[in-house]
């Protein structure tokens, strides 16, 4: 994984330690050394270090020859999302509509070609896949992901889809480049997207952007059902207009939210030793 830096800058010792973290998931949440450094592409001493140095920063623990990650490792994400302060607005107009709808909701962002979840509010359904924050899907099979996709100038659009998925999931045949980009124009004019089995089968969502202070779509929020409870008439019928409402909603306080003023404290340098207090 490491080795793919061109700048001046890069510090390959940071993408190291990160490719290491991201070994890790639902289907390896405990590794041995030498699965580590595999999984990464790093030689063994190398991956020692560096497991050992995240282990000392609590990020990592150890147990019977055996590494996993820890919840500490949830700071990093979670940081990225309270500085944008969208969860703590979305989270109570998130819980109102899954009351409402008596279905998950989530948010999510555009990482690459893949979508990443940024919110969500779940409840208990026989959906087969898991999803929590931190969770990416290939963008062109999601709802949320072609709300974002559709935002994209041609050029970003062509940039974005041409990036690998880090998903880990099969390669998507579904439908073809023309298709897709006449999917995407036609969520562009009437500002929702559905997924109707794309991902999984039995998983089937509508999503709607959420907006910044200038109008930019930032992320996209969804419903998502299971197939055999809920028709594509239902959700569209009685869950999209209450998506739409609640998007508005929340894109309204953020905006609200990112014009605020910003008050910058002024630091007084300590006065040197000996000095009388008021002199000049």
């Amino acid at each position: 994984m490491a080795g793919r830096g061109t700048g001046p800058d890069f510090v390959e010792a940071l993408a190291r330690g990160l490719d290491v973290l991201a070994c890790f998931d639902a289907g390896r949440p405990a590794m041995t050394l030498s699965e580590v450094a595999a999984a990464a592409g790093l030689a063994r001493p190398t991956a020692r270090r560096l497991l050992l140095t995240l282990e000392e920063l609590g990020f990592v623990r150890s147990s019977g020859g055996a590494f996993q990650l820890t919840p500490k490792v949830l700071t990093l994400g979670m940081a990225y999302v309270g500085a944008l302060g969208l969860w703590d607005i979305a989270r109570p107009h998130l819980e109102a509509l899954v009351a409402w709808t008596g279905e998950s909701s989530s948010m999510a962002q555009l990482d690459g070609s893949d979508i990443v979840y940024v919110a969500r509010v779940a409840v208990p359904k026989l959906i087969t896949l898991r999803v929590e924050i931190g969770t990416r899907f290939p963008a062109v099979q999601t709802s949320q992901g072609k709300v974002l996709l559709a935002a994209l100038s041609p050029e970003e659009l062509a940039d974005t889809l041409a990036q690998p998925s880090r998903a880990g999931l099969p390669t998507y045949i579904g439908r073809t480049a023309e298709q897709l980009a006449a999917e995407l124009t036609e969520v562009r004019a009437r500002g929702w997207a559905l997924a109707d089995e794309e991902l999984a089968p039995g998983v089937r969502s509508v999503a709607v952007p959420v907006r910044d202070a200038e109008g930019r779509v930032r992320a996209a929020m969804n419903v998502t059902v299971h197939a055999a409870e809920t028709s594509t008439e239902r959700l569209l019928g009685e869950h999209l207009p209450q998506l739409l409402r609640t998007a508005g909603d929340i894109s309204a306080e953020w905006a609200l939210w990112q014009s605020r003023p910003v008050r910058t404290a002024t630091l007084r340098a300590a006065p040197r030793p000996g000095a009388v207090p008021g002199a000049s």
